[in-house]
């Protein structure tokens, strides 16, 4: 196991029925899952996995109703057992766990939200959050402060003595949350944890997710059937299809990148401007111009390559301005340098930002410098790359 990675799925496969050693076989030979069931009566909910999850990331497992991805995730935990194969989660096997084991590893390492809330509905919100905590044995004192800390992180402070019946939905999968993140798990399993929501609370609470993953890096397994939702929480997305692994990919690459016909149809009709980054469309920042060269060295850099301005940057290539061809050739008239003559108002991106968010300003500014965190040049997008980008939609 890699150093980063935090679950590895090895060659697992999950039969239901009385004879999945048979069936496998069958499924080696090429059979379909229609096939199988139709010949056999079993079903095939998983069938020769193999991938891993990095620590810290947001990994979607998703696909159409039947496809395996809610097998996947119950295997993970050992709520359905794999029919073969190992699941390690820090190298330790989780197949091969002992009762007592398991038991510890999911008081204290997963954390699990379900689409219907599994909440208690006899309890406060702060005795739901602390549950986990008291099985464990914890002092009261101890897991209401735990417990009034992840209700905080969700967003219900105030809420902690209200019951479960006054709360909405969105509110009740809120609490849903922080019973989750108050044991304080490495790993939280989401089981299509917001479809049961209605679309504006949905979307609130998958910006919230976003935000706590920001604080608390956790490595969260999210299912959902929902393309928009993994597109937007998945750092990578697994896409299923007859308990079979498709593609696995960023949301980039499996939309600019579809492995087959299925993947292609799946992502068809998706936005690729919400979804596409500036990085996936820039070129390379060629030709600069440091800011301690000569003006004539401007000139001549953009008479070869056919440009009117140049970006200047200094020796750690960190974004200074441009120059245009005018004002350089002015500038030499009058014995000036670069940074007598060198315009600071440079339109600027991030290259994490979305092109739709660049459409309107690239239709007035362009080429567009895209800089990281510390302001270095690292690319330039120019109207042509993202319109072809976005045409690549038809």
């Amino acid at each position: 196991m890699e150093e980063n990675t935090k679950i590895e799925i090895k060659d697992v496969s999950k039969i239901f029925g009385k004879n999945p050693k048979k069936v496998l076989k069958l499924l080696d030979e090429g059979l379909s899952k229609a096939e199988i069931l139709e010949r056999t009566g079993h079903n095939v909910g998983l069938y020769k996995l193999n991938f891993e999850i990095k620590s810290g990331e947001i990994f979607v497992i998703m696909g159409l109703s039947g496809s395996g991805k809610s097998t996947l995730l119950r295997c993970i935990n050992r709520l359905i057992e794999p029919t073969t194969g190992e699941i390690l989660i820090d190298d330790d096997d989780v197949i091969k766990m002992k009762p007592e084991n398991l038991r510890e590893l999911r008081r204290n390492k997963l954390g699990m939200v379900f689409q219907n809330f599994g909440l208690l509905p006899h309890r406060s919100v702060i005795d739901n959050v602390a549950y986990g905590l008291e099985v464990r044995g914890i002092e009261k004192e101890q897991r209401y402060e735990k417990a009034l800390e992840a209700i905080e992180n969700v967003g219900l402070k105030g809420h902690e003595n209200s019951d479960i019946s006054e709360l909405s939905g969105g509110m009740q999968q809120r609490v849903g949350l922080a019973r989750a993140l108050a044991t304080d798990p490495d790993i939280l399993l989401m089981d299509e944890a917001f479809s049961a929501l209605d679309p504006l609370i949905r979307s609130e609470m998958q910006d919230e997710l976003l935000a706590l993953q920001d604080r608390m890096q956790k490595t969260i397994v999210f299912v959902s059937h929902d393309l928009d939702e993994a597109l937007k929480l998945g750092d990578r997305i697994l896409l299923m299809n007859e308990g079979k692994a498709v593609q696995i990919g960023t949301a980039e690459e499996i939309l600019t990148n579809p492995a087959d016909d299925y993947v292609a149809k799946f992502v068809a009709g998706v936005d690729r401007s919400k979804v596409l980054l500036a990085e996936a469309v820039m070129k390379r920042p060629d030709p600069v111009i440091s800011i301690n060269s000569s003006l004539k060295v401007a000139v001549q850099l953009m008479k070869k390559h056919g440009i009117s301005s140049i970006y200047v940057v200094d020796r750690n290539k960190i974004l200074k301005g441009f120059v245009t061809i005018d004002k350089a050739i002015d500038g030499i008239k009058e014995s000036k340098k670069i940074e007598d003559v060198m315009g600071e108002d440079v339109h600027k991106t991030a290259p994490d930002t979305p092109l739709n968010e660049l459409i309107p300003i690239i239709e007035s500014h362009s080429p567009l410098a895209v800089v990281d965190e510390k302001d270095k040049l690292i690319g330039v997008v120019v109207r042509g790359s993202v319109l072809g980008a976005l045409a690549m939609e038809d």
